[in-house]
């Protein structure tokens, strides 16, 4: 049985789950919306501690274009997990707008709402460059000014100097704060704020040295007293390891697309496995540079567990991308049942 935090008693690591609310090929946008709702009451029974829901642009295979947006349906569809965004992508918003959001998401669900923030585009440069309000330049490098300004709406009362001094005072309610990244940059701004940081380990395995940093570096905030690590890794299951691996075939085609430069909807695994026939490639080698977690229970459990022990992290998001919806609610299913979560 696990404790209220999410530990399990045969493992100290925190369970959670990352949606990127894949589309399978044949399905619709709202569709894959309605299996992440879906998939949300699965995770809330089985006892994992946090469902985050990822925000990607101008892509025919992920449909989550406003995580925000997709926090109340997700928490009034559930009780008890925790409901945040892995993350929100800072640069194109205004930080009053996104305390104002969150802010009013808490008051909905208090003690249920985290806000994960993140720097990159999540989108090519020319959905990005769409995004923007003001077309006439670039966005100006001014990430680590906004996460200032945004933490003085939920720990003060608003910026008590520069441009926003005249703003009247409100209190906003905070949501948990967390910073998210795939590299060296993101492990600085974390420490230095003394924020919990998570690190995209399904985007670059090679993390365990930037987590280190963050570790050694941290600085003691109002939020946080000591560093805390997650990371987020893709990890795939079934009760065979050949069934894993003919499940993980459609999200191996759809990474060799996407680095083509020709993103797709998630293929058939029948589809991905004559594609990646013709293609002459063992699947098991894609893609190239990324870690993938693919087995039956116990051998994702311990594979799982060595990643989060190189990291030192003492939480998991599990990330993963299936064409049947069935087969990914069983993957998380088994991947409870092997931790011991209590609702598995």
């Amino acid at each position: 049985m696990n404790n209220p935090e999410g530990h399990t008693a045969a493992s100290p690591l925190r369970l959670s789950v990352l949606d990127q609310s894949p589309i399978p090929e044949g399905s619709s946008a709202g569709d894959a919306l309605r299996n992440t709702i879906d998939l949300a009451r699965h995770a809330d029974r089985l006892g994992y501690l946090r469902y985050w829901l990822a925000e990607h642009h101008g892509t025919p295979g992920l449909a989550c274009n406003s995580p925000e947006v997709m926090i109340g349906p997700v928490a009034s569809a559930t009780s008890r997990i925790r409901v945040g965004t892995g993350g929100i992508m800072l640069p194109y918003y205004s930080p009053l707008k996104v305390a104002e959001t969150f802010s009013m998401l808490s008051g909905l669900y208090p003690g249920r709402i985290d806000l994960g923030l993140g720097r990159a585009p999540g989108s090519s440069a020319k959905v990005a460059f769409a995004l923007q309000r003001d077309r006439r330049q670039m966005l100006p490098d001014d990430f680590r000014e906004q996460l200032d300004e945004l933490m003085s709406y939920f720990h003060g009362n608003g910026p008590a100097n520069g441009p926003f001094r005249q703003l009247p005072a409100t209190r906003f309610a905070s949501p948990e704060l967390a910073l998210l990244g795939s590299s060296p940059q993101s492990a600085a701004w974390a420490a230095d704020l003394g924020w919990p940081y998570v690190f995209a380990d399904f985007i670059n395995p090679e993390g365990a040295p930037i987590a280190a940093y963050y570790k050694d570096h941290f600085r003691a905030s109002e939020i946080l007293a000591h560093p805390r690590v997650s990371i987020a890794c893709w990890a795939l299951c079934a009760e065979t390891a050949e069934e894993a691996m003919r499940l993980s075939l459609s999200a191996r085609m759809m990474m060799l697309m996407l680095f083509r430069g020709e993103p797709i909807p998630v293929p058939s695994v029948e589809k991905a496995e004559a594609f990646l026939w013709k293609e002459g490639v063992a699947p098991g080698t894609l893609p190239l540079h990324r870690r993938f977690i693919v087995g039956t229970p116990q051998k994702v459990r311990g594979e799982i567990e060595a990643v989060a022990v190189s990291y030192g992290a003492e939480e998991v998001f599990l990330v993963n991308i299936v064409h049947s919806h069935p087969s990914r609610l069983r993957s998380y299913e088994l991947i409870a049942q092997a931790f011991g979560l209590k609702g598995a």
